[in-house]
């Protein structure tokens, strides 16, 4: 069977695992966690990254970043996974969705000016697939309206918008780990990006829960306090360990990934130039990261046609999120601005396939040969 994803897995991992936990013996309890920061840091151009468990947990803390208060408004797609509202709303916040742009499923740009009203806090840039949203316009309407801009970058870690990485553009970006990304932290994980020097010295007292423990921790007074509301968002240093294996190894990683990514345009190409399906769209700005190889499908009915002819030879693919505005509990915590023009019936038509680190050559052939077998049957 060729499973949809199977967490990457380099090779080196229990080497780093191991020696972390040698360093719980002798008392070293971050220093995997040090080295990734800092290779974050450094490789991105970040001015100050956080290890955190979860991607979730980054929302959150951003959410506490930028103080969110109840009744509070928070512009964003739709198409996305529930923590990306979730973080909001757990502060009182009101999601207003917007529709996306067809070609990239990212939250349209050119519709964000019209739902902003005197109550909006900030927008939500979600990079679906590693594909970067259009940064320029939705950072020029923040300044104009003094809006924070938070990044969704969960799928996107070496994704660029232009020449910047994601995550370093907007006030904060969110970074996940978790098993079904390209590199992980042992199965879950995250990071939170502040690219805003006002937000910083906040962030350390936020991530502490709510302490000034970083100050104790660096020998400069005896006892820490209880200075604000603050949660437990720290990742373990044997995850930070796990990761570091796999940031060593991002080049390999990347470069596998974007291999993979490139067998299936090509020799899929032709089945869209035939309007057979349409294949991922990347935009001249984007530098993206092979994090998801997509199709399309002209209906919801041939997207089943495909996964049950797919499930035959044992090959797994799935479709992806269901719009949160048509959730049970929309209508209590969000409204949808305009249209849903393209947001549910291109989330209808949508089949992820097999891309990750570990799938062979071999096996993508053989997805291939199936998928072409399929629209010529």
């Amino acid at each position: 069977m060729i499973l949809l994803n199977i967490p990457p897995i380099f090779g080196t991992e229990i080497k780093y695992v191991n020696s972390a936990i040698l360093d719980i013996k002798f008392n070293n309890n971050n220093k995997f966690i040090q080295l990734c920061e800092n290779w974050f840091e450094s490789k991105f151009n970040f001015k100050k990254v956080f290890l955190t468990t979860s991607c979730t947990s980054s929302l959150e803390m951003a959410a506490l970043l930028i103080n969110v208060q109840s009744g509070d408004e928070i512009i964003m797609s739709s198409y996305t996974f529930v923590s990306t509202a979730n973080a909001f709303v757990l502060r009182g916040a009101v999601i207003v969705f917007v529709d996306i742009r067809p070609d990239t499923l990212n939250i349209n740009e050119n519709l964000i000016e019209q739902a902003i009203t005197k109550k909006t806090k900030a927008i939500v840039a979600v990079h679906y697939a590693g594909v970067s949203c259009d940064m320029d316009l939705i950072m020029s309407v923040a300044i104009k309206y003094n809006l924070y801009v938070i990044e969704d970058a969960a799928q996107g870690m070496m994704s660029k918008y232009k020449n910047v990485y994601l995550g370093g553009i907007g006030h904060i970006g969110c970074f996940s780990f978790h098993k079904t990304k390209n590199y992980t932290s042992g199965g879950e994980g995250g990071a939170i990006v502040i690219n805003d020097d006002l937000l910083i010295k906040r962030s350390y007292i936020i991530y502490e829960e709510g302490t000034n423990r970083s100050i104790v921790n660096s020998n400069q007074i005896n006892n820490y306090m209880w200075y604000g509301v603050g949660s437990h968002y720290f990742m373990s240093n044997l995850q930070a360990a796990y990761l570091w294996a796999q940031l060593k190894a991002s080049k390999y990683i990347y470069n596998y990934r974007m291999n993979l990514w490139n067998n299936y345009f090509s020799e899929l190409f032709y089945l869209s130039e035939n309007k057979k399906l349409e294949l991922p769209n990347i935009p001249k700005y984007c530098k993206h990261n092979a994090h998801i190889f997509y199709l399309k499908m002209k209906n919801r009915n041939k997207c089943y046609s495909l996964v049950n002819w797919l499930m035959k030879y044992k090959i797994i693919v799935s479709f992806h999120y269901v719009p949160l505005h048509t959730s049970p509990v929309a209508k209590r915590f969000s409204r949808f601005v305009n249209s849903d023009v393209y947001t549910t019936v291109e989330s209808e038509r949508l089949i992820r396939i097999p891309i990750y680190y570990n799938l062979t050559i071999d096996d993508q052939n053989i997805i291939i040969k199936y998928l072409k077998k399929f629209f010529i049957k």
